[in-house]
């Protein structure tokens, strides 16, 4: 929002919130329906909606690409933090083309001539060119140096520059009154070609795609144009920006107005003096060199939406089944081909915790394929790559996420430490457990950080009640020889009103809980919540520091700025500087590594059975 909004500054379907879309749904179904079944049928009006689809998949593929070069760090242009501020204030990057569209649609039954165009006409590209190339870059640098003034710009412009560090939508992120200038301004070509009689749906449709592909490389915070370019052409510097170019007006403000042809700055003096050496050292930046790798992989088809290179606006709120998303099938099944193809993990985020470097690896593999057997070998060489990957570059420590594991026997000189997180996970459900609690329930399959619980909580004094005989002897049988034995009870009551589950707790277990239970997951998967009246906690994890910077999404089905205890203990670990592993049977001291974590700013989550979710 700009610092004093001006009139017209909402678009005028805000109340509509996430329905905004219905208000084209008119104009879709007449121009199909007059394509399918009416005679004379008109193509380029029927194509006027897949231009729309096409122009939201161009910038979400930009999106994509931005956050990945980003985050892996080469040739990348400014390194300040993203934060969900500007997540949430870039999240309606699709009204431009809403509105848009409407105009569109608008113009076709309005203008004379703007109907049944044909598909290609060489002098109406020539002639589009030409005015953009003139006239449209002309005034849109006299129209941004207006813009900058302070009336206009703290009433509207300001909502622009309010995004120091670019990501591609920005580029559209502009108060409704804005839009409107810019589209009449970018309509004089089309408007023109059509009244002149050479419009056709290639110069009307490339021009928008050319619009919409220079403004996201302008603000996609890595420099890709090479500097042979240049060479082989030299007058090109004043025809095209650069990524840097641009970047530069959003850190400097009073230079670099040009829309996409500098050659008005340096006529009209306002190209920034830094620019070229800006462009030449994003150029030469080499990939970043991380300090710690969080290692995790994909869950379901439909989580490749609610990662960070996916859709934004998901990627920044944990993650929940959306309907719309079933619809996108076509797309879902060629993101699990490409996935399969590329076969490595490849970096998602990048974050920064004082003086570490984070970075977090996503293994394209999904839960139920780490569940077959038959995958297992190739999903165990994925992890063993990474981590190999991890030692080449230096990282000191890497946690594993989710369903990965290792085991570091066949590397004994291996530098990078590898920690599962199961000391912390074990810490963060026991200081769950609400404070006077002398019996708990444990339902769920047996593991590595269940067993840990169970043996101290016995420990502790408190009673442990396992409803079936075979996990029972399997508990009975890890603790030994020992007193805290009596403290584990085989019991089928189901009254006890604090429950320990993980994965495998079935919906008949959860219907014979009693009103009123807490449910604490000791599991990296939460249990799916079937019951209203009972209280459910969050998996292991801790509320991230204020000094984590660059926090733009969440992790999984966690809330903001919330990380899991495996993730956490890999910063923790590096940054205590231990020189240990913690996987397979090892396993920290977890008093020490929760003390650690709560003296470095990490916190403990509020106990969920104060609030229902």
């Amino acid at each position: 929002m700009a610092s004093r909004p001006g009139i017209l500054t909402d678009w005028p379907w805000k109340p509509l919130g996430s329905f905004k879309h219905v208000i084209l749904a008119p104009w879709v179904i007449h121009s199909t329906y007059s394509y399918m079944i009416k005679d004379g049928k008109d193509l380029s009006t029927f194509l006027a909606f897949p231009l729309l689809l096409w122009r939201m998949l161009h910038n979400q593929l930009w999106i994509s690409l931005s956050r990945y070069r980003t985050a892996k760090g080469n040739n990348r242009i400014i390194d300040k933090a993203i934060e969900f501020e500007q997540v949430d204030r870039e999240s309606s990057w699709d009204d431009q083309i809403l509105f848009n569209g409407i105009l569109f649609y608008v113009g076709i039954k309005t203008i004379p001539g703007a109907s049944h165009l044909p598909m290609w006409r060489l002098d109406g590209v020539i002639i589009t060119a030409l005015i953009h190339m003139g006239p449209v870059e002309f005034l849109y640098y006299w129209l941004h140096r207006l813009l900058h003034h302070h009336y206009l710009y703290s009433r509207y412009h300001s909502h622009h520059h309010s995004s120091i560090v670019t990501e591609p939508i920005t580029s559209v992120i502009h108060p409704f009154a804005e839009h409107i200038s810019y589209f009449i301004l970018f309509a004089i070509p089309m408007i023109t070609t059509i009244v002149t009689g050479t419009a056709s749906v290639a110069s009307l449709a490339g021009y928008i795609t050319y619009i919409d592909g220079m403004n996201n490389m302008g603000h996609c915070n890595f420099e890709l144009v090479p500097k042979w370019l240049f060479t082989i052409f030299p007058p090109l510097k004043y025809l095209m920006y650069t990524p840097s170019f641009h970047s530069l007006h959003h850190t400097q403000f009073r230079t670099n107005y040009s829309l996409f042809m500098p050659i008005y700055d340096f006529i009209y003096g306002t190209t920034d003096t830094s620019s070229d050496t800006l462009y030449e050292d994003s150029l030469k930046r080499p990939e970043e060199a991380p300090d710690v790798v969080h290692l995790t992989h994909l869950t379901t088809p439909d989580s490749i939406y609610h990662s960070r290179l996916g859709l934004a606006y998901l990627a920044s709120n944990p993650q929940k089944s959306k309907w719309y998303l079933s619809l996108m099938w076509p797309v879902t099944l060629w993101t699990m081909m490409l996935t399969w193809i590329y076969g490595r993990a490849f970096v998602v985020e990048r974050n920064r915790f004082h003086k570490l470097r984070l970075q977090t690896w996503t293994i394209p593999k999904y839960n139920i394929q780490y569940n077959l057997q038959w995958h297992r070998a190739s999903i165990n060489t994925l992890i063993e790559e990474a981590i190999l990957d991890a030692e080449e570059k230096g990282v000191k420590v890497l946690s594993l996420g989710l369903l990965n594991q290792a085991s570091t026997s066949r590397y004994p000189s291996l530098k990078t430490k590898v920690v599962d997180g199961s000391s912390l996970a074990v810490a963060a459900v026991l200081n769950s457990i609400p404070k006077g609690t002398t019996q708990v329930l444990h339902r769920g399959n047996l593991s590595k950080v269940a067993y840990a619980v169970v043996l101290n909580l016995c420990r502790r004094g408190i009673q442990v009640a396992v409803p079936y005989e075979d996990d029972y002897k399997k508990l009975k049988k890890s603790f030994g020889i020992g007193s805290d034995q009596n403290n584990l009870i085989l019991s089928k009551s189901y009254s006890i009103k604090t429950w320990l589950v993980g994965d495998g707790l079935k919906e008949e277990d959860q219907n014979k809980a009693t009103e009123g239970t807490l449910f604490i997951p000791f599991s990296q998967f939460p249990p799916k919540k079937l019951r209203k009246d009972c209280f459910y906690h969050s998996t292991p994890a801790m509320a991230a520091p204020a000094s984590l910077e660059n926090v733009d999404s969440c992790e999984n089905w966690l809330a903001r700025r919330v990380m899991s205890a495996w993730r956490v203990a890999g910063i923790v670990h590096a940054l205590e500087g231990w020189n240990e592993h913690e996987c397979g049977y090892t396993m920290s001291d977890m008093d020490k590594v929760w003390q650690a974590s709560i003296q470095h700013g990490f916190k403990p989550l509020v106990i969920a059975a104060q609030s229902k979710f």
